[in-house]
C-alpha cells in the first residue's frame, strides 16, 4: 500500500462508519437493564448489570466521539445516511441510547439520569419530526424500503416514559407513549404487508424482524410504569411481544444462516425488552410461569449478545465494518 492509501485509510472508515453501531448500545444496555431487574426482584448474588452499564456507557461516548468526527470531517456522508431511505431509520438509535442509558443510570445516579433523558428526548423528538416530514414529503421512499426499522424513530417514543415519570410531569410521558402507541399499529400493518405480499427482505436486513417484539414488549413496561399495575390492555401488550418472540424463534433456522452484518444487533434489545417485561409480569402476577420464562429468556439474551460481541470484534480485525457498500 503506498503512502497516500495508507493515509487515506482512516478517512475512508470513518466515510463509512455507520450510525447503526449505536444498535450495540441499545443491546448492551437493554440487557444491563434485564439483569438489574433480575438482581432486584431475585435477590440474585451475582450483580454484572454495574459492569455492563458502565461497559455500555464508555462505549457510547466512544461512538458518540468517532460519529461527532465522521460529521466534523464527512459531512456529506454524514449526510447522505441521514437522507437515505433505510439508513436514516437508524439515525434515532442515538437519542434511543442517550434514553435507555438514563433508564440505566436512574437507580444510581438520578441528576445524571435526568441530564440522559432531556437529552434524549430533546433529540428524540427533532428526529422523529424529521422522519415523519421525510416520509409524508418524498420522492425516494419504495415498498422495497420499508422493514422493521422503520419503527425506531417513532415508536421509539414509546421508551420515553420508563424514566419520564421520574423526572417529567405525567402528561409529559403520557404524550411520548401517545405517539408510539398510535404510530406503532399503524407501522404494524405497512411492514405485515410488505413482508407478506412483496419480496423477503434482504439478507442484511432480515435480522430487524426482530425489532417487531419491541413495540409490545417495550409499549408494555412503559404502560406498566404508568398507571402501576397490569389490566387487560397490559396483557394485550405483553402477549403480543410473546407472540412474536414465539414466532421468530420457529423460525430460526433462516436467521442462524445468515451471513454477519451489524444488522445482527437488531436480535439484541428486542430480547432484552421481552426479558425485562418477562420479569415484571413476574413482579405484579408472581406466577411461576413467568419466572422460569424470564430465567430462560435472560440466558439467552446474555449468550447472544456476548456471541454479538465476540462476532463484531472479529469483523473489525478483518475490517469487515466501516467498508465502501
Amino acid at each position: 500500500m503506498t503512502e497516500a492509501a495508507s493515509s487515506q485509510a482512516p478517512l475512508s472508515r470513518l466515510r463509512n462508519f455507520p450510525v447503526a453501531w449505536f444498535s450495540m448500545i441499545m443491546g448492551l444496555t437493554g440487557l444491563s437493564l434485564a439483569w438489574h431487574k433480575a438482581e432486584d426482584i431475585l435477590n440474585l448474588s451475582i450483580a454484572p448489570s454495574s459492569w455492563i452499564l458502565l461497559f455500555a456507557t464508555g462505549l457510547f461516548v466512544f461512538l458518540a466521539a468517532v460519529y461527532a468526527a465522521k460529521i466534523a470531517k464527512c459531512r456529506s456522508a454524514a449526510y447522505k445516511e441521514w437522507s437515505h431511505p433505510i439508513k436514516m431509520n437508524f439515525v434515532p438509535a442515538v437519542s434511543i441510547s442517550l434514553i435507555l442509558l438514563s433508564i440505566a443510570w436512574l437507580p444510581v445516579n438520578a441528576p445524571y439520569s435526568k441530564l440522559l433523558w432531556l437529552s434524549g428526548t430533546i433529540l428524540h423528538l427533532i428526529l422523529t419530526l424529521y422522519a415523519i416530514t421525510q416520509w409524508m414529503h418524498h420522492s425516494k421512499f419504495e415498498i422495497v424500503h420499508l422493514n422493521p426499522a422503520w419503527f425506531i424513530p417513532v415508536v421509539g417514543n414509546i421508551l420515553i416514559p420508563i424514566a419520564g415519570v421520574h423526572h417529567a410531569a405525567p402528561e409529559v410521558s403520557w404524550f411520548f407513549f401517545s405517539i408510539g402507541l398510535v404510530f406503532w399499529p399503524v407501522l404494524l400493518t405497512i411492514i405485515m404487508y410488505r413482508v407478506i405480499f412483496h419480496a423477503s427482505l434482504p439478507e442484511r436486513l432480515m435480522p430487524t424482524l426482530f425489532i417487531l417484539i419491541a413495540p409490545p414488549a417495550v409499549g408494555f413496561i412503559s404502560y406498566v410504569k404508568l398507571t402501576g399495575g397490569i389490566d387487560a390492555f397490559a396483557q394485550i401488550l405483553y402477549h403480543s411481544a410473546l407472540f412474536f418472540t414465539l414466532l421468530l424463534f420457529s423460525q430460526i433456522r433462516h436467521f442462524a444462516s445468515l451471513k454477519f452484518f451489524l444488522s445482527w444487533w437488531a436480535y439484541s434489545f428486542p430480547l432484552a425488552a421481552i426479558t425485562i417485561a418477562s420479569l415484571v409480569m413476574f413482579e405484579h402476577t408472581g406466577g411461576t410461569l413467568f419466572l422460569r420464562l424470564s430465567g430462560v429468556l435472560l440466558g439467552i439474551t446474555t449468550v447472544i449478545i456476548a456471541g454479538l460481541l465476540g462476532r463484531t470484534a472479529f469483523a473489525v480485525k478483518r475490517q469487515e465494518i466501516c467498508v465502501e457498500e
